[in-house]
């Protein structure tokens, strides 16, 4: 393993991660949580996302705009997010000031005190987040999709919860679902760019070794998938489509071929999906395919937004172009340039000290290890044109397909058979 790469775990289970890059004048960390709104119970739908605005809220030593205005005064980048399966609270500053940076990040992190008057703020501008979602058709159509695929299942709800259940949220559901989840050995420490090891060993463990075990939380459920067809009436100009099937975990040993198959089907300007859909037949400004993964299951997926009158014609499209990789193998150049691309992007990544820092953490929260990009770029080139078709046909099953659409249809009957060739 390259000895720019340390890692250290605590006495209780939480784990420190380094990623020493000596030409750097900045660092990037994050504290991470393997907690997200799959954990969730439907009732608690949302909690995760409330919980990560709050930690910004005001700890016993700072009030919000201390938080905010220290920040500023050194020039950091501090942000945080909420995904189903983890959350992350990260900053990134010159390494001159990487001390008071984590300062505050520990102190908000291990010290919020989640004020009922900072909650009843923070509730109006959550409920803003979601209009804004709602009003973006792009953005609202793969959380429909999403609920349409998984159904109750917590991966089929949407991260930022409901309404009716941040009206119910207060300062005593926020602090128990915290001290239950964010647990020391769902914790990790990730920090790459110009630092030491030592160093930040001797600053974080005196604080985080103070963090209590818990008593465990129950395991998430791996869901079942919906192959179905559902329409959600919009008053607006273009009908918005999503079409899904499972895809593959994030650890499976195929992940290599699904991104690949990702870029093939839709996932560039010169893929089949792009070519066909907007540069032959004018039919959609925006078009493409999309992956996600997770620890037990995934999702394959496909999006353009179209007029009215083209839907049809343009999910024949798409289902073609599956069964297209289903049928003949892709050719040597086009797999070649897929391969140039992932590998371009992911080498382009690697010189972003964020990214660094996510892909510490991402490695270990997935592989419990880290996997050297050298060792990916040869798994990418090591992919064949019989794994791509052999991926295609265990994806693309004709009865497995989920279809949702958003936009000015209502008529069922419309769309009906559209799935099957």
């Amino acid at each position: 393993m390259n000895n720019t790469y340390k890692r250290t775990t605590l006495k209780n289970g939480v784990r420190i991660l380094t990623k020493k890059m000596p030409h750097a004048r900045s660092v990037s960390m994050g504290v991470w949580v393997n907690v997200g709104a799959r954990d969730e119970s439907d009732s608690e739908n949302g909690l995760s996302h409330m919980i990560e605005h709050m930690i910004f809220k005001g700890t016993e030593k700072r009030t919000a705009f201390q938080i905010a205005k220290e920040f500023d005064a050194i020039g950091g980048q501090t942000n945080a997010f909420t995904s189903y399966e983890n959350t992350c609270y990260h900053a990134r500053v010159m390494d001159t000031h990487f001390k008071t940076m984590l300062d505050i990040l520990s102190d908000i992190f291990l010290n919020s005190v989640f004020n009922e008057e900072e909650i009843e703020k923070e509730r109006p501008v959550i409920f803003q987040e979601i209009g804004m979602m709602e009003d973006s058709p792009e953005d609202y159509i793969h959380v429909l999709s999403g609920n349409s695929f998984w159904g109750d299942n917590p991966l089929g709800r949407t991260i930022l919860g409901t309404r009716e259940n941040l009206n119910l949220f207060d300062a005593v559901s926020i602090k128990n679902f915290f001290h239950r989840f964010y647990q020391p050995d769902r914790i990790i420490i990730s920090a790459a760019g110009n630092i030491s090891h030592s160093a930040i060993l001797d600053m974080i463990a005196p604080l985080f070794e103070m963090i209590k075990s818990g008593n465990g939380f129950p395991e998430r459920i791996t869901p079942h998938e919906h192959s179905l067809v559902n329409l959600h009436y919009k008053d607006i100009e273009q009908a918005h489509i999503c079409i899904t099937t499972k895809g593959i975990a994030i650890t499976d040993t195929r992940r290599y071929s699904y991104s690949l198959l990702n870029t093939i089907l839709g996932g560039n300007m010169s893929s089949r999906l792009f070519q066909k859909i907007r540069e032959s037949r004018g039919l959609a400004y925006s078009v493409y395919s999309f992956i996600s993964s997770y620890v037990d299951t995934g999702l394959f997926g496909a999006y353009v937004a179209v007029h009215p009158d083209k839907i049809r014609e343009s999910i024949d499209l798409i289902l073609n172009e599956m069964r297209i990789l289903k049928k003949l193998p892709v050719d040597s150049s086009e797999l070649k340039d897929a391969k140039d691309f992932t590998i371009g992007n992911l080498m382009l990544a690697s010189e972003s000290i964020d990214n660094q820092m996510v892909r510490l953490a991402q490695n270990e929260l997935n592989f419990s290890t880290q996997i050297p990009i050298q060792e990916v770029v040869k798994k990418i080139q090591a992919v064949t044109k019989d794994d791509i078709i052999d991926l295609a046909n265990t994806l693309f099953k004709e009865d497995q397909f989920a279809l949702t659409t958003l936009g000015p249809v209502k008529d069922k009957n419309y769309l009906d058979g559209i799935l099957t060739p």
